[in-house]
């Protein structure tokens, strides 16, 4: 029998990059017998771990974990493929008898989770090969620019190295006539699919900061450079989705002589910091999100203990 999506409880560990979700999803996972349930964006990618501060294997070893390594570097998947794996893993935990917790920092893929979405624009496989051609013709930054005269919205939040959601927002601009920022906002989202909790954690702006640097150099200590030069031995290009991420370009750039060593870390870390910034922004524009500090452990064991009782106010 299926079971109601609107009655299964779902707790929700979300913040910015750096702030600590894992080990505090880890600590309330093991208190409560639950089992987390990833929505990073990165972290589906298998061989991708290093850069994308994916729970080491200790850290898995601690508490079940899903939707981690699910697909390779040169898979396509997006928001909605997520939306549906997720949650056929939640009815799987709750069928268990054990809480779900949602840990990760990619709002849209949880929003996408929690209300499900609307169909995200229709595709034409031929508008996307000709603009990959033109892409690869005349640079991506020209097809940014086209963007940026279209949907000046949508241009702002995709990076102009972005080349796979660049191609995106104009292939639904030349099948639908409209731009994607406007073709979101009519199609949007549906209505909340579960009883859900939400606790964000919270930083000290400066502190979150230094959160960041810290975390990138330890992310090139422990080898980041060579994890990019494997994933291109093994054949992952600079084109891919994945590979345009955070870190992954920035280092690819250093490996191909486009820019030093260091002065990529630098760029790194402001893009790093910059990305938190953008988070912030995006769950703190969620009133349904409770903030809590990630040393208050009790005050959330408890709200989750009430809300799993149904006490929560």
């Amino acid at each position: 029998m299926a079971l109601d999506s609107a009655q299964t409880k779902l707790i929700v560990i979300c913040g910015p990059t750096g702030s600590g979700k894992t080990g505090f999803a880890i600590r309330l996972a093991r208190r409560f017998d639950g089992e987390i349930v990833g929505a990073d964006s990165m972290q589906i990618y298998r061989m991708m771990d290093i850069g994308t501060a994916k729970p080491t294997p200790a850290e898995q070893a601690a508490a079940p974990h899903h939707m981690i390594d699910i697909v390779d570097p040169d898979e396509d998947f997006d928001a909605a493929a997520y939306a549906k794996m997720a949650a056929d893993t939640i009815h799987e935990i709750g069928a268990r008898g054990r809480p779900a917790l949602v840990v990760g920092g990619t709002g849209f893929y949880i929003k996408a989770l929690i209300h499900g979405l609307f169909e995200q624009g229709p595709s034409d496989p031929a508008v996307r090969r000709r603009l990959a051609r033109q892409a690869q013709s005349s640079g991506t930054d020209a097809l940014h620019r086209r963007l940026q005269k279209i949907d000046s919205t949508a241009a702002g939040r995709i990076h102009p190295n972005d080349t796979y959601r660049i191609i995106r927002a104009l292939e639904v601009f030349a099948v639908t006539g409209e731009p994607l920022t406007v073709f979101q906002q009519r199609h949007g989202f549906r209505e909340q699919r579960f009883n859900t909790l939400e606790i964000g954690l919270a930083w000290a702006r400066p502190v979150l900061y230094d959160r960041i640097n810290r975390r990138v150099d330890a992310m090139m200590a422990q080898g980041f450079l060579d994890e990019v030069r494997h994933l291109q031995a093994r054949g992952y290009g600079r084109d891919l989705k994945s590979m345009q991420s955070l870190g992954y370009r920035h280092l690819a750039a250093v490996i191909r002589g486009d820019v030093m060593l260091a002065d990529a870390v630098a760029t790194l870390k402001r893009d790093h910091r910059r990305y938190a910034k953008r988070q912030l922004s995006w769950f703190g524009n969620r009133e349904s999100v409770h903030w809590l500090s990630p040393d208050q452990t009790a005050p959330a064991s408890e709200m989750i203990r009430a809300f799993l009782q149904d006490r929560l106010a």
